[in-house]
């Protein structure tokens, strides 16, 4: 177990912090369950990638889900081992059991939640807080406490929620967009205002429901917030969570903020959460997918082609994928004299025309692109005057 001095330090480091809650909201997610034995490598993976804390899961769960939260405490990580808990002392006491060295105490701060889920007033939401706060903070953990529908939330109330919380001790405000319908034009408001008002280091938990988790986060950071809670691949509740490796290369490339994390840590990462979770990463995902530096289109393919700068946002060699220029239905002329020129054939432009009709009409027939091996059987096919797809 770190110490809280141990845990500051390792929190400090960067301009961006990411706690990476996987291994609790992501597994929240319908249908996926990890093992303990997946939840370790993990738990090493995102450490090796430079994750700075880890949620490693819900104590108060107890049976299996307490034993890997303990095990993961004694892994001797490099990353802050958090556990989750309700704003309750019990929970605090599971969570101390386990030897971690931070918690998340969550609490609804919505008149919604409030009202119509916990059935109490504001009064009784503000003193629970208070109590359980203090209470991990007697203890020596380093806390995170959790406004529960934030993006609901009066923001007087808000206010006076993250005030509370302050002066019992919490190291940080987690704004929960919980059912992930904030927009960052008032994210970036609201979360400002926060941070303005009470002195409050704040971090974004967004969800994706409306398609702009990653958008909300980074109008958190924009704001001044400083961490981040994010799960590999998005996985979590509904329609997931705030993607990592988005919010690490948007830091990076958009905000130009330091994460810490190592961009070519990221696939491996996300490969075995997406075997683990059994969810496969779809071509185009973002960073992952097989799609992302694929070019087909005629005037796309001539621009990489010249200089990959013109169509390409980043390095693929970055996230440890590579360039492809596609042959189908969209190429144009320059992608299949490249192409062969790689063979020692050197096309007029009136075998460049014909060739690239024929390419066209393949693919049309095929309902796919061209392997390089088969544009070349079509050039020879060209200069034979035969066409296996003619009509």
């Amino acid at each position: 177990m770190k110490t809280a001095d141990e845990v500051y330090k390792i929190l400090k480091k960067n301009d961006v912090c990411v706690c990476d809650t996987t291994l609790r909201d992501g597994e929240q997610a319908a249908e996926i369950v990890f093992s303990n034995v997946e939840k370790y490598r993990i738990a090493q993976l995102l450490d090796e990638a430079g994750v700075q804390q880890i949620e490693a899961g819900i104590p108060a769960m107890g049976a299996d889900e307490k034993r890997a939260v303990k095990h993961i405490a004694h892994m001797k990580l490099n990353a802050s081992i958090l556990g989750w808990n309700r704003a309750n002392m019990d929970d605090v006491n599971t969570s101390l059991d386990c030897d971690v060295d931070s918690v998340a105490i969550s609490m609804s701060s919505s008149d919604i939640h409030i009202e119509h889920k916990l059935k109490k007033s504001r009064t009784w939401v503000l003193e629970q807080i208070e109590q359980c706060v203090s209470y991990a903070k007697s203890h020596g953990l380093y806390v995170s406490c959790n406004a529960e529908d934030a993006s609901r939330a009066d923001m007087d109330f808000l206010i006076k929620f993250a005030k509370t919380a302050k002066n019992a001790g919490a190291d940080r405000l987690r704004y929960c967009d919980t059912i992930g319908r904030e927009d960052p034009f008032t994210c970036a408001e609201r979360v400002g205002k926060i941070i303005k008002e009470v002195g409050i280091e704040v971090e974004m938990h967004t969800h994706n429901d409306f398609g702009m988790a990653t958008a909300n986060s980074m109008a958190g950071i924009k704001a001044g917030a400083r961490f981040l809670s994010t799960t590999v691949l998005g996985i979590g509740e509904r329609a997931g969570n705030t993607p990592l490796e988005e919010a690490v290369m948007a830091c990076k490339h958009i905000f130009n903020k330091n994460t810490g994390i190592d961009p070519l840590k990221l696939r491996p990462l996300g490969k075995f959460v997406s075997v683990a979770a059994n969810r496969e990463i779809y071509v185009s995902k973002p960073f992952f997918g097989a799609n992302c530096f694929a070019h087909e289109a005629g005037i796309h393919a001539d621009g990489i082609i010249k200089d990959a700068k013109n169509y390409e946002p980043y390095d693929p060699s970055e996230v440890g994928l590579e360039r492809r220029i596609v042959i189908g239905k969209h190429s144009g002329r320059n992608t299949i004299i490249t192409d062969l020129s790689h063979r020692g054939i050197t096309l007029s432009d009136k075998e460049a025309i014909d060739l690239l009709e024929r390419v066209r009409k393949a693919a049309v027939k095929l309902h796919r692109c061209i392997s390089s091996d088969e544009l070349y059987a079509m050039y020879k096919d060209m200069l034979a005057g035969e066409d296996p797809f003619d009509d």
